[in-house]
């Protein structure tokens, strides 16, 4: 808690850069992953037209070889060259459903992973309240908190009924290590008045996230290797800031409970290294 006398004036200016290029490292992996993603779809939908085409030419041999075999009543097995043919295409069929069993097994690993935690946040926080919200955003985990829960209007000092959730929070995350969590603090657009310790909504939804991530490191151990502070001040609203009602729909905190995208980055790689023909493929940069 001594951190917290530190001048705030020199705390806003520090946090908000740190925290911003944090954010911005991280959109910048999520974007990679999310390309290598699209480039498995595309593949995995390849792949599923190659598996279609072989079958329609497996149904044909075998309706070409029964046709034979009851027009000729001295042919009574296949003739070797359409045994043959029947074998290959078997065969890469076999090795088209393989190639699509590991992409699918990347994708499907991480919605396992997306599930588990949606499922150990909700039974954890175990809360039936319109200002909390446990969903998926674009495959990454959430739990958005109203900041009339959290925070008095204009202050970034968190509330005491905000702490009980944060604990709960706190409980998932300290039991996935491997986990990160961001906190990222969102403002509606009304302009600051009256606050010294506070230049603009960037300022304060960055200072929103620091605090909270303060509780979640200082006094209830979280690590603080797994947290990243963010601050969108106004510019990622829900709905238009044209009524009080809306305004305080767009005064929130998002906590991301997520993998570590290199993690998941590796498992997909991994993945996809195993297919045929991939140790020829050039590496990924990282």
């Amino acid at each position: 808690m001594k951190k917290i006398m530190i001048t705030l004036s020199a705390l806003a200016l520090l946090t908000s850069c740190v925290s911003k290029k944090e954010y911005a490292a991280l959109e910048a992996k999520n974007k990679e992953t999310q390309d290598l993603l699209n480039t498995c779809t595309v593949k995995l939908n390849s792949c599923l037209e190659e598996k279609a085409g072989l079958k329609a030419t497996v149904d044909g041999l075998k309706e070409t070889n029964q046709h034979l075999i009851s027009t000729s009543k001295d042919m009574t097995i296949l003739s070797t060259k359409g045994a043959e043919n029947i074998e290959k295409a078997l065969e890469s069929i076999k090795e088209k459903d393989l190639k699509i069993s590991r992409m699918q097994d990347a994708l499907t690993k991480k919605d396992s992973v997306t599930l588990a935690v949606v499922t150990s946040l909700k039974s954890v926080v175990g809360l039936d309240d319109k200002d909390i919200e446990i969903n998926v955003d674009k495959g990454v985990v959430f739990i958005s908190i109203s900041d009339k829960m959290l925070f008095k209007s204009g202050s970034y000092e968190v509330s005491d009924k905000a702490k009980g959730v944060l604990a709960k929070v706190a409980k998932v995350v300290n039991d996935k290590p491997d986990f990160e969590c961001m906190v990222e603090g969102h403002t509606d657009t009304d302009v600051l008045k009256g606050n010294s310790c506070l230049i603009d909504n960037w300022d304060l939804s960055v200072k929103r996230s620091t605090a909270i991530i303060r509780i979640l490191s200082n006094d209830l151990a979280v690590n603080p290797a797994q947290l990243i502070a963010a601050g969108r001040s106004s510019y990622v609203p829900l709905v238009p800031n044209d009524s009080p009602e809306n305004k305080s729909k767009n005064r929130r905190t998002r906590i991301y409970v997520m993998p570590k995208i290199d993690q998941f980055y590796d498992m997909v790689e991994k993945e996809m290294k195993k297919q045929p023909g991939a140790a020829t493929t050039a590496p990924v940069q990282k």
